[in-house]
């Protein structure tokens, strides 16, 4: 299995904190199960934490990679998506994600996608100028130095030098309009459409 998942409440300085995750490993479980343990713990230590959620998060997940990096001998040369999720006193919800886990929101029955799907074609621009390139096989996806699906991930120190993995983050307002979140890698999503499953997901 390389698919880790976090889903849990916490109390924080009188604060109720709710963490959720996705990590869709490839090459090997390590990377993700890596995450599992760490990357939460790595957001909750950046001092900014309460009063800059965003920029603790995008430090935190810097952070964390550059720790796997470093620990590449012990961790392998594999690699994971991420989307992260943090909901603070029920009221106010930070996504951020690398790779294509998504995160989608239904708020009044409308599905939103609060992620960015980082892949090769969209991100062609960024991985050129970093030295690498962008394959386009007939009958396959379009692929960073004919390898990798996705233009940001953690890990893959081999492809490292032409990927990225500073996350895209969103912040919302939590409400009696919200019905649910759904965090998932690209499994569900290439056989689901979003709007599919909010609805379905909703009416159950």
């Amino acid at each position: 299995m390389e698919d880790y998942h976090v889903a849990k409440f916490m109390q924080i300085q009188q604060h109720e904190l709710g963490l959720f995750a996705i990590y869709d490993g490839h090459l090997g479980d390590t990377i993700p199960s890596y995450l599992q343990k760490h990357l939460f713990a790595n957001i909750l230590k950046e001092e900014e934490f309460w009063v800059d959620p965003t920029r603790a998060i995008s430090k935190a997940y810097e952070k964390t990679d550059q720790a796997i990096l470093s620990q590449s001998s012990d961790l392998g040369r594999g690699g994971s998506t991420a989307v992260t999720a943090i909901l603070i006193n029920g009221i106010k919800l930070w996504v951020a994600n690398v790779g294509d886990s998504r995160a989608v929101l239904s708020r009044g029955g409308q599905a939103i996608q609060m992620t960015t799907d980082h892949e090769p074609n969209t991100e062609r621009g960024s991985i050129e100028n970093r030295g690498g390139f962008v394959s386009n096989m007939p009958g396959d996806v379009p692929r960073v130095n004919g390898q990798l699906a996705v233009s940001r991930a953690f890990g893959d120190k081999s492809l490292k030098s032409h990927l990225r993995s500073d996350p895209d983050i969103q912040c919302t307002n939590i409400d009696n309009n919200t019905d649910i979140l759904i965090l998932a890698s690209d499994g569900l999503w290439k056989v689901k459409t979003f709007y599919f499953d909010v609805s379905l997901l909703s009416w159950k």
